[in-house]
């Protein structure tokens, strides 16, 4: 498996300074949180995307994804959110990102679940068109109103393209009481990457360095590897949200010793 960070943990940081970080300390790959807040964000012009491109390569770093926003399941007309999806896509092609992260999204004061999985697919499905011909793939996070694979299984499976899979967010399929075992089960034929976090309680999830907290990881990446699986495990810190953290850039390499542990463990 190979080992990637999000930018979500450096809120705001200059792209070289993330690239830097990452040779630094063993990272293979980089998420980046796609927002106007960050330096990469789809409103960025040819010029300034093929620049992105050439930073990463010249870094030897391969940029995993890009973790967008759109909300799949979300109430309301479909295009805006296809806009936002497509506007994802495109920015994902340029810079050479096999995957882009949406969120489901969904709002069930107002939807039963039926509705939102059906708004869902129904989006997810037009947009795989649009993604199949640029060569990239559009992951649903286990997260918000579908936060196990069970949840996120049921849109998958009414959409079936292959254009269009998982992104299993580990903190919120176990704070959906799901076992690794059953999410791997679930969305294995179907799964992009991991992102992995470890937070201090269901009822505290303020980001601790890996290993510190209370979140399966061991019990993840053992059944990640017993299953053969080589794909990417990325460390989602979310130091955006919580300012107070203690910053990313002090654990990365802890982070990354703790990884490789697990995995050596697992091997």
């Amino acid at each position: 498996m190979k080992l990637a960070f999000s930018t979500l943990g450096v809120p705001g940081l200059p792209l070289p300074d993330v690239l830097r970080l990452a040779t630094a300390h063993g990272y293979h790959g980089v998420e980046l949180r796609t927002h106007p807040e960050e330096p990469v964000h789809t409103g960025l012009g040819p010029a300034e995307r093929a620049d992105v491109a050439a930073e990463f390569k010249g870094a030897g770093v391969e940029l995993l994804g890009l973790a967008g926003y759109a909300r799949v399941a979300a109430p309301g007309d479909d295009e805006p959110v296809l806009a936002e999806i497509r506007a994802l896509l495109d920015l994902a092609h340029d810079l050479g990102a096999p995957y882009i992260r949406v969120f489901p999204g969904g709002d069930l004061d107002v939807q039963t679940p039926e509705e939102a999985d059906a708004t869902a697919a129904r989006r997810l499905g037009t947009a795989a068109e649009h993604a199949n011909d640029l060569g990239v793939r559009i992951l649903l996070e286990t997260h918000d109103s579908h936060r196990t694979a069970a949840d996120a299984m049921r849109i998958l499976g009414l959409v079936g393209h292959r254009q269009v899979g998982a992104l299993w967010d580990v903190m919120h399929t176990w704070l959906g009481g799901e076992q690794p075992s059953e999410t791997y089960a679930a969305l294995s034929p179907h799964l992009g990457y991991v992102q992995v976090k470890d937070i201090a309680s269901p009822d505290d999830t303020t980001p601790l360095p890996l290993g510190q907290g209370v979140l399966p990881l061991a019990e993840c990446v053992e059944v990640l590897s017993r299953h053969n699986w080589d794909g990417w495990l990325c460390w989602e810190y979310e130091k955006r949200w919580y300012e107070d953290a203690a910053p990313l850039s002090d654990l990365l390499e802890p982070g990354r010793e703790h990884l490789s542990r697990l995995l050596n463990e697992s091997a």
